[in-house]
């Protein structure tokens, strides 16, 4: 579009020449020169280059880019839809609870004393229902939940590897979603024994009615549901043990017939702290217009207190997969807008999560680190897969790979979005007003009985030395001060929109009428020197416009000449360029100037200040919501809660 108009402001221009009586071919490489000097030819260079430096920025706070585009995008981020253990939390699982035989303890060894018989049950039981295995330094690796109950087993004497010796493993059940439990079957002298692990709610279904704690007492389901949500609202993540006991290693190896008739060993606590720099992160988001969610496949309770702890929850509401399952998509889309925390959730259930809040005009982001996770990362507008626990199908679904899988870094690569979307702003809106002076200049002169202000070489070398190293100098610019106080961008937001357009119009009308004006001035007064006037004017005025372009509230002075040192060394650098254009014989003949007088030169270099002074009363009126108000964000979305 941009490209038709000016060819059409470049035909104008050539007829016009031709009748005032101008050369043929003189006005036919004007026309061209224009169109090439005013059409953005760099704008695809500049804003590759932007993302790419963007990404590389990114790369060095732990956020791995793989698609381009998502470094635009993440400003538009309404919802951050996270998985909680090792995201917003430390991921260090210490095992900090046990409850068996209706009591609660610390530890093995605290609770050993006179009941040595059911609690060696249960420590045996933690340390072979894993699958941790040691590196080439002896350290524990494995899921972080499964290396805590190991080291949490040995620390009372119960060493997986030495157990195997005497117990080996006979057979795994792996744990599924659907189960949500873990069984393995190990050869104990003469019989086989089964030790399984998982959500107190899945494996009690599986336990007797009257649940014997290894032969000791006997306790309620009731007894020990309420015991998990007890630590589970303590921040604790819960688990079940439980263990069954055959004569031999059975035919039917199916989990429908292992896991039952269990005997209930006890409830595990593990304890993940949160991460200290989320809390922060979380407030940044609140305050950027941005909702936190939190997605966890833990107990409710423990969902609760994390979010309650992190400030996610705003009210208390969490909703399990349960409940996901039991509403239709109508109600569950209504229903989504009002929850912040997600419990015992499956992978399948976050691509409905993802959906029924882009259902709503939400703008979602969603971190996954699971194969069964790659649908959800696709159908999020950004997907975020895990750099340190994610699988390849994750992190190849994905448009961003978090290295150090923290909560913190997302929003950190929201703001340096944001940051990155306002400076390729900032270079259309700054090449797009130059190139609107150079057109005003060639298209009204004529109608103020000037002649042609620019020769072709004039108008490419303006082109050469305005758009690309300033271009290039405004793509590093610093965020904006309040960058993070103000709400999202719609994604479907026109590029000229919050004023942007008017500022291209107006300012460069400003530039093109101080240009034409100078040119005036010197050419009615008799200075041979009127095209140089005109050059030079253009030149400096452009120059100006990209030092207060910076910032679109904050004023020039408040941000300081050095904030961006490649702008300042840039524009300097082309004053220089520019004099030398004019005051170098050599460059006179090229480029057709005449050195300048010394009043002259005065004005052209003054002139420009007109430029600095009108945007900056244009950014005071601004900054005091008298023009420009912000129209940003999802349509069907108010922030002022979120503020």
């Amino acid at each position: 579009r941009l490209a038709v108009a000016i060819l059409i402001v470049a035909a104008i221009v050539f007829v016009t020449g031709l009748v005032r009586g101008e050369e043929l071919l003189l006005m036919f490489l004007t026309s061209v020169s224009l169109a090439v000097a005013a059409i953005p030819e760099a704008l695809p260079a500049v804003i590759t280059i932007s993302l790419a430096l963007g990404a590389r920025k990114m790369s060095r706070h732990h956020s791995l880019i793989r698609r381009l585009s998502a470094v635009e995008t993440l400003g538009s981020v309404t919802y951050i839809c996270s998985d909680k253990t090792g995201t917003l939390t430390k991921n260090e699982m210490m095992l900090n609870a046990l409850f068996a035989n209706n009591r609660r303890v610390q530890s093995l060894s605290e609770a050993n004393h006179g009941h040595g018989e059911p609690w060696l049950s249960l420590g045996r039981a933690l340390a072979l229902c894993n699958n941790v295995i040691l590196d080439a330094d002896n350290t524990p690796t494995g899921d972080p939940t499964e290396v805590a109950i190991y080291r949490g087993a040995l620390d009372d004497e119960f060493d997986k590897f030495e157990l195997e010796a005497s117990m080996p493993r006979l057979v795994e059940l792996p744990f599924h979603a659907d189960r949500r439990t873990m069984t393995t079957l190990h050869q104990l002298d003469h019989q086989v024994v089964a030790f399984s692990k998982g959500a107190p709610e899945a494996l009690l279904e599986h336990c007797n009615n009257q649940l014997t704690s290894a032969g000791i007492g006997s306790l309620e389901h009731e007894q020990v549901l309420n015991m998990a949500d007890t630590l589970a609202a303590d921040g604790y993540r819960v688990l079940a043990i439980a263990m069954r006991n055959f004569d031999v290693l059975p035919d039917n190896l199916k989990p429908e017939y292992i896991e039952t008739e269990l005997t209930f060993l006890g409830l595990v606590g593990l304890i993940d702290p949160p991460r200290p720099e989320v809390l922060q992160a979380i407030r940044d988001c609140r305050t950027a217009g941005i909702t936190p969610v939190m997605i966890t496949g833990d107990h409710p309770g423990t969902a609760k207190a994390i979010a309650r702890d992190l400030g996610i929850s705003l009210h208390g509401n969490v909703m399990t997969g349960a409940d996901i399952t039991g509403l239709d998509k109508d109600t569950f889309i209504q229903r989504a807008a009002d929850v912040h925390v997600y419990a015992r959730v499956s992978p399948e259930q976050k691509i409905r999560i993802v959906g029924a809040l882009q259902d709503q005009g939400e703008y979602v982001a969603m971190t996954g680190d699971g194969v069964n996770d790659a649908p959800a990362l696709k159908k999020a507008d950004i997907g975020i897969a895990m750099g340190q626990k994610g699988t390849d199908v994750a992190r190849e679904a994905s448009d961003m790979v978090l290295m150090d899988d923290n909560f913190a870094t997302i929003v950190r690569a929201v703001r340096e979005g944001r940051r990155i979307f306002d400076n390729i702003r900032k270079f259309i809106k700054y090449t797009m007003t130059s190139n609107a002076g150079e057109i005003w200049v060639l298209f009204l002169a004529p109608f103020f009985g000037l002649p042609l202000p620019l020769l072709p070489i004039q108008i490419l070398w303006i082109n050469l030395v305005t758009d690309g190293l300033p271009g290039l100098a405004l793509s590093v610019e610093p965020q904006e001060k309040r960058i993070m106080q103000r709400p999202p961008r719609h994604p479907n937001e026109s590029i000229f929109a919050n004023g942007m357009w008017q500022y291209m119009v107006w300012v460069g009308l400003l530039i093109g009428g101080l240009s034409l004006g100078s040119m005036a001035w010197a050419y009615f007064s008799g200075s041979p020197n009127w095209q140089s006037m005109v050059f030079s004017v253009l030149t400096f005025s452009q120059l100006a416009n990209a030092l207060v372009i910076r910032s679109e509230r904050e004023s020039l002075f408040s941000i300081g000449l050095l904030s961006n040192l490649p702008l300042l060394i840039t524009v300097l650098l082309t004053v220089g360029l520019q004099l030398m254009v004019v005051y170098t014989p050599f460059f006179n003949e090229i480029f057709h100037t005449t050195p300048l007088t010394a009043q002259e030169l005065a004005v052209a270099m003054l002139l420009p200040l007109v430029v600095v002074a009108a945007v900056e009363i244009e950014k005071w009126l601004a900054r005091n919501g008298k023009i420009y108000h912000r129209q940003s964000g999802t349509p069907n979305r108010d922030y002022s809660h979120d503020r």
